[in-house]
């Protein structure tokens, strides 16, 4: 009885622990190398019982402009991107002073992100700032029925992560001697870097989908080795 309650106390912690969290607008992946093009999807997740989400909106830092911001047609959803002046930044030698600072997805009448729904928002970034070590993206997340909710805590380093997390990419240091700056061919190694990077996000999901079959059938296990031992126990007495 003590290994069938170890098993099936396993099976739960595993189940558990290979299960991923998306309960919180992120961006994936996680990561993307400075100087570089990268493509982001902000991953939103509807976590209202009832309503829909209709409407998501991304705000970019200031403090990094970036030069170029495309957005990926989703069907049922309108993208607007739109610039506003900012505070004169020193880029690459020249001095910028607007930028663009929101993207917003509005959904059509019909559409709308459903309960235990998810959607992603892809969008290719660039050139991605070499003086900062994140890139902290805050995202207002509309539903239906009025409700706001803000995603636009910083995430500490280290630390425990906030109630409202806003969307992150950690920038690392670009592979090899150079870095892509501007032009079509730096844009498009960038979004080849991320499809790569996508590629290792759905085999994570997918290792975690196994690792959580696994945890069932071991709680399964447990469970029936569990009976039979009561079984036993009763026809000996």
């Amino acid at each position: 009885m003590r290994s069938a309650n170890m098993l099936a106390i396993s099976g739960i912690a595993l189940a558990l622990g290979s299960a991923p969290a998306y309960a919180h607008v992120s961006a994936q992946p996680e990561e993307a190398e400075k100087g570089g093009y990268a493509k982001i999807a902000f991953r939103v997740p509807n976590e209202d019982p009832v309503a829909g989400t209709v409407q998501v909106k991304v705000t970019l830092p200031e403090q990094h402009p970036l030069s170029s911001v495309r957005t990926k047609p989703v069907p049922g959803w309108t993208a607007q991107v739109e610039k506003a002046p900012i505070p004169p930044v020193t880029v690459e030698g020249a001095q910028v002073t607007e930028a663009v600072r929101t993207i917003t997805w509005t959904a059509q009448p019909g559409t709308r992100i459903g309960p235990n729904e998810f959607n992603e928002f892809e969008v290719t970034l660039g050139a991605l700032p070499e003086n900062t070590d994140q890139l902290v993206m805050p995202a207002t997340q509309t539903y239906d029925n009025g409700k706001v909710v803000e995603w636009n805590q910083p995430q500490p380093p280290g630390g425990e992560e906030p109630e409202h997390p806003a969307p992150t990419v950690k920038l690392i240091a670009a592979e090899g001697d150079g870095h892509s700056h501007g032009g079509a061919s730096s844009e498009q190694g960038g979004q080849e870097a991320a499809d790569q990077h996508g590629s290792a996000d759905d085999t994570a999901r997918y290792l975690g989908g196994a690792g959580l079959l696994v945890g069932a059938l071991g709680l399964g296990v447990g469970a029936g080795a569990l009976v039979r031992g009561r079984r036993s126990g009763g026809d000996a007495s």
